[in-house]
Formats: C-alpha cells, sequence, structure tokens
C-alpha cells in the first residue's frame, strides 16, 4: 500500500468521523472463559481461541500463555502497525522494520511473597530496529507520530479509567 492508497481509504472515515464524532466512538470487547479444571482461561481472539495460564515463575507449565506476554504482544502489534501506516502516510521508506519490547516484573508481587513488591510490570521497553535511507529528521517524526498515535502504547502511558465488576450469574 502506498501513501495516497492509505489516504484514500482513510478519508472517508476521517471525514465522517469528524462530521459526526460520536461515530468514531466504538466499544472493543475481549472474553474469555475460566477453565474448570486448569488454572487457565481460554480467550477468543477472533481469529482462534488463546488459551491462557499461568508463567512458570508463578508454577505454570508454559504450555499456555502467559497473559503479561500477551500484553507486550499486542503493544508490539500495534506499534509495528502503527510504525508501518506512518511510514506509509509520509512516504518514508523502510527496507525493514522489527519492533520488540521487553518487561520487567517482580513476582514477589504476584505470588503475595512481598507486599511491597508491585504487582505488574515496572518497566517496560519498546525498540523500534528499522533499515532506511531516510534523513535522521523524518526518522524523528515517525518515531514521534508512531508513539502518539499506538493505541497500546498510549494506554498504557496514560492508564485510562477502569471500573471492575464482579457479577453472579
Amino acid at each position: 500500500m502506498d501513501a495516497n492508497s492509505l489516504r484514500a481509504l482513510q478519508a472517508p472515515l476521517k471525514a465522517r468521523y469528524a462530521a459526526h464524532p460520536s461515530d468514531a466512538r466504538i466499544t472493543l470487547r475481549a472474553t474469555g472463559s475460566v477453565e474448570d479444571r486448569n488454572i487457565s482461561c481460554k480467550v477468543e481472539t477472533g481469529r482462534a481461541l488463546a488459551v491462557a495460564g499461568l508463567h512458570p515463575a508463578t508454577g505454570g507449565t508454559g504450555l499456555e500463555l502467559c497473559s503479561g506476554d500477551m500484553l507486550l504482544e499486542a503493544l508490539v502489534a500495534c506499534a509495528g502497525v502503527t510504525l508501518k501506516a506512518v511510514a506509509t502516510a509520509l512516504e518514508i521508506p523502510l527496507e525493514a522494520a522489527k519492533v520488540s519490547a521487553e518487561g520487567d516484573l517482580d513476582f514477589r508481587g504476584t505470588l503475595g511473597v512481598d507486599k511491597a513488591a508491585r504487582v505488574g510490570f515496572a518497566a517496560i521497553r519498546l525498540t523500534f530496529d528499522i533499515r532506511s535511507d531516510a534523513p535522521q529528521d523524518k526518522l524523528d517524526t515517525l518515531l514521534r507520530l508512531t508513539e502518539r498515535y499506538c493505541v497500546v502504547l498510549q494506554t498504557l502511558s496514560s492508564s485510562p479509567d477502569l471500573d471492575v465488576t464482579l457479577k453472579r450469574t
């Protein structure tokens, strides 16, 4: 896809959302079923069924997906798509691009071993390794706009309002 094709694809959406802001507001959903025999949860991904379980550092077998890994994978996926879309829109040639994310966890918090230990990622590092002949100022713009428009990155950067509910069914 080239910049003109991307603009043509997005132009009617941008016009519609400018004219009718409520059309741009949608709710994404994820659902899963907790297993009764194992400590795992089957998550419907829209394409396949993903089974998430305990990380080996908390007693898991490593056969199921770790939700922490899935969060980093979602970040990599979103950042990679955003990077490519921005590069395409700005006509910045990318010969090759890799995106990686790594995060630091202290499982003492997750397992309740140390109440002062953080539960969740203490730090996440997102790295773009690219090969391009574009000038550095274009690459700086590419990074800035990728950071700005990556949904998952922005969600992690500025925590959304959360509402947690337990419903009896």
